[in-house]
């Protein structure tokens, strides 16, 4: 099966600052994204910004144990995966720019999966997660920025 990339794009009424301070806080993607059950950060740059990060996660009835290696830069958030049970290749990125009213968020996730799953459940995994990059992160980065 071919690999599959979800994109969207969002504003967020928060500074962009606020939004990658949100991204950078991995421990935290269970309070704020559904399909994350677990979160732990395994190893850290110098800089003391996340490496490598294990996950649990579950997506249309699977759950998935995946390792990540993860990239920052000011306005990026950038993920490669480096094992998982479910997916073959797992590639994440948000993209965030200051506005004059908070954040501009443009979100991509391409996903390669082991196992052929109907081309609807696959959909639906999608969905679950554009949603979660635009409704969680929106509400968990405004939450903070109201403080």
């Amino acid at each position: 099966m071919a690999a599959v990339t979800a994109n969207t794009e969002f504003d967020i009424a928060a500074p962009a600052s606020v939004v990658m301070e949100v991204l950078m806080d991995i421990e935290s993607l269970p309070d704020w994204s559904g399909p994350h059950k677990e979160a732990e950060i395994l190893d850290e740059y110098e800089d003391g910004t996340p490496k490598t990060v294990r996950m649990i996660v579950t997506a249309a009835g699977i759950s998935d144990e995946q390792k990540c290696e993860y990239e920052w830069t000011e306005t990026t958030c950038e993920w490669h995966l480096l094992h998982s049970n479910q997916l073959s290749r797992q590639h994440g990125k948000y993209v965030v720019t200051e506005t004059d009213k908070g954040a501009h968020v443009q979100f991509e996730l391409t996903v390669d999966l082991k196992i052929k799953l109907p081309g609807l459940i696959v959909k639906r995994a999608q969905k679950v997660a554009v949603d979660t990059a635009r409704k969680g992160l929106t509400a968990e980065a405004e939450k903070r920025a109201a403080g």
